[in-house]
């Protein structure tokens, strides 16, 4: 595929497509759940609702973070994909509590599964769906730097992981007869999806405390400074951080203290020019100061 269709392959379509497939595949895997009546596969459907609140949620906070700066948020909407991530890794451990829940009472209780054909083809059938738009959303994440759409991406693939589980252990129901083993492989299920939950929650965590820009990226910048360093001018206090799809570097740039303010200004433009052509979505702030001045940090009576 080449980058300009990854272009045209937005976050916004990408994630209604996903809305739409979540209510095909909440049909296929409740329709498999109704024919076999495993547990197993009840929790593959209860998954598939997370998966439309997530796509539905995901898509507010993307279309909310293409909201350009105003006078509230002069910095831009960005942060709002962090909290879609946020909230799909807690519907994640709601879900896994829920399908915990069933299948201890299954697990208890074991009953005989039914019509395991119909089933497990409507459960694959689903899942390949899903693979498929997760491979999209992956590929497009990476171009438009989308932590929203990676969110969802990586669900889908735990999806498809859930369901290839369940369909492995309803096959072994049937080869061996243990129905209680429908009911271990969606508590199975349920853990496994709980530890990706944690996972995106922690990345969103991250992400609100403005973490530093990726190592690779910092290596661009620090390389594109190099390019202007001279005997007379110098570069310290780097600092990066991330807000969504937007990247931030702040710095010092130190120069003669006879230089012209124009001429100054003409070099902090043709940095941050070249950072930003170097960076994708960066957006760079840079302090002139003479040579032989050297900024203070953590006043005491600044971090009152």
């Amino acid at each position: 595929m080449s980058r300009l269709d990854q272009q045209s392959l937005t976050p916004q379509r990408l994630l209604r497509a996903s809305v739409v497939l979540a209510l095909i595949t909440i049909v296929l895997k409740t329709g498999a759940w109704y024919v076999t009546d495993s547990v197993g596969l009840l929790s593959d459907a209860m998954e598939s609702l997370v998966n439309l609140a997530s796509a539905l949620f995901g898509l507010a906070m993307v279309t909310i973070a293409k909201r350009p700066a105003d006078e509230d948020h002069p910095y831009g909407h960005h942060k709002a994909e962090y909290f879609s991530s946020g909230f799909e890794g807690a519907l994640i451990f709601v879900a896994a509590l829920a399908i915990i829940w069933a299948a201890a009472h299954r697990l208890m209780s074991p009953q005989p599964l039914q019509q395991l054909g119909l089933g497990l083809a409507l459960s694959i059938v689903s899942s390949a769906l899903n693979g498929l738009l997760a491979w999209f959303m992956f590929r497009s994440a990476k171009v438009h730097r989308s932590i929203a759409l990676e969110a969802d991406a990586r669900h889908l693939v735990t999806d498809v992981w859930t369901s290839a589980g369940v369909v492995v252990g309803i096959a072994a129901v049937a080869l061996t007869g243990w129905l209680w083993l429908d009911a271990a492989v969606a508590i199975g299920v349920a853990v496994n999806i709980l530890r990706e939950g944690a996972r995106l929650i922690w990345r969103s965590s991250q992400g609100l405390m403005d973490e530093a820009v990726e190592p690779e990226v910092l290596a661009d910048i620090q390389q594109t400074l190099a390019g202007f360093q001279h005997p007379t001018i110098r570069f310290d206090h780097v600092t990066t951080r991330r807000a969504g799809q937007r990247r931030f570097v702040d710095l010092h740039m130190h120069m003669p203290a006879n230089w012209s303010l124009g001429r100054a200004a003409a070099l902090r433009a043709s940095v941050e020019q070249a950072l930003m052509s170097a960076v994708p979505g960066l957006r760079a702030t840079i302090q002139l100061l003479p040579s032989d001045v050297e900024p203070h940090f953590d006043d005491e009576k600044d971090l009152i």
